[in-house]
């Protein structure tokens, strides 16, 4: 694994941490001294950060450093490996890659805010009911 994709992985990583807390670019470069702009490169993977700012992120975002790093074993393991699957394993493979676009997130946002657990339950079923293309019998 390269680098640049380490410093991707890890931008994404901090995008993914910054969106669940519903904080803005702005407003994360503002708590650890720096500007949006910089956040902007640090997400998109376009500049490295060094070890106190990372430390700086996981410490304002309440995760631990290893945080920024979970899943870069598993990419790594798949890029690797990934020239020897079939089309149907490839695409098989890339649904289970952790979640990180930003509906994705909202959604899971949105899904916590619900406080009704019998409903949080439906919504689950149904949900996966969709993804498994299969019919939900009401109960």
């Amino acid at each position: 694994m390269t680098k640049q994709e380490v410093d991707i992985h890890v931008g994404k990583r901090l995008r993914q941490r910054r969106t669940m807390l519903g904080l803005s670019q702005e407003a994360l470069a503002k708590a650890v001294g720096i500007t949006f702009q910089q956040v902007q490169k640090y997400e998109k993977g376009a500049n490295a950060m060094s070890a106190s700012r990372l430390y700086e992120f996981a410490r304002f975002m309440r995760v631990p450093v290893a945080h920024f790093f979970e899943g870069l074993d598993q990419q790594a393991e798949a890029a690797a490996t990934q020239t020897g699957f079939s089309e149907t394993a490839r695409e098989s493979f890339e649904h289970a890659a952790p979640v990180s676009d930003r509906e994705s997130l909202e959604m899971m946002k949105a899904f916590k805010r619900i406080k009704e657990q019998a409903m949080r339950k439906r919504l689950a079923d149904l949900v996966r009911a969709i993804a498994e293309e299969r019919v939900l019998v009401n109960s």
